[in-house]
């Protein structure tokens, strides 16, 4: 698991572009287990150095902004990479996206969920972890609309980590907001994906 997210970790758009297709093969099998669907409307996308490189170099790529776009790129995606902490602590970091297509049914749910980023628990056995969130940016208007993006970490415990490299564990994401109450059990390849980015050290 790789930590750090600098300009030399993003190649030269014209390399990228030559080798987009196997990068594209590559990421749509690791993004395959780090999808995570929470209910109809709701979806965890795990992110992890490879899926933030990518985001990186599709902006570099379609916008064509060059050296000072890719400064402001990472400066927005390096925070997003899962960090380990000197008291051994870990976390798992998402993009949380309601995704609904039809626009009138879209806004009536976000009107709905106002402060859901507030709502969130990772369960491991019988520990309960909250997420964090933005707490910098208000994603919830003042007449309650919740925004679809939203930006979530949960940082585990050395104790909880090792529980969760252990293989049929039941490791359940929760949300417990009174107007979408869903929980999603992860599979074992799930549970797998994601315990990469527990592993101690930069790699």
């Amino acid at each position: 698991m790789k930590r750090t997210l600098t300009a030399d970790d993003i190649p030269p758009n014209d390399i990228f572009c030559a080798k987009r297709t196997d990068f594209l093969n590559e990421l749509i099998t690791i993004k395959k287990n780090r999808r995570i669907s929470i209910g109809s409307d709701a979806t965890f996308y795990f992110e992890n150095h490879l899926t933030l490189c990518w985001q990186i170099q599709e902006m570099l790529r379609v916008e064509k902004g060059g050296a000072e776009q890719l400064t402001d790129e990472l400066a927005a995606y390096a925070p997003l990479l899962p960090q380990e902490f000197p008291d051994g602590s870990m976390e798992l970091v998402a993009t949380f996206m309601i995704e609904i297509d039809d626009l009138e049914r879209r806004f009536r749910t976000l009107s709905n969920l106002g402060g859901i980023e507030q709502h969130m628990w990772l369960h491991i056995n019988n520990t309960k972890i909250q997420a964090t969130y933005e707490a910098d940016i208000e994603r919830t208007d003042e007449n309650g609309k919740t925004s679809a993006v939203h930006f979530i970490r949960f940082c585990l415990k050395p104790e909880q980590i090792k529980l969760f490299h252990q293989s049929n564990q039941n490791i359940i994401f929760e949300i417990t907001h009174p107007n979408y109450p869903h929980k999603t059990l992860l599979n074992e390849h799930q549970r797998e994906a994601l315990s990469h980015d527990l592993i101690k050290g930069e790699i």
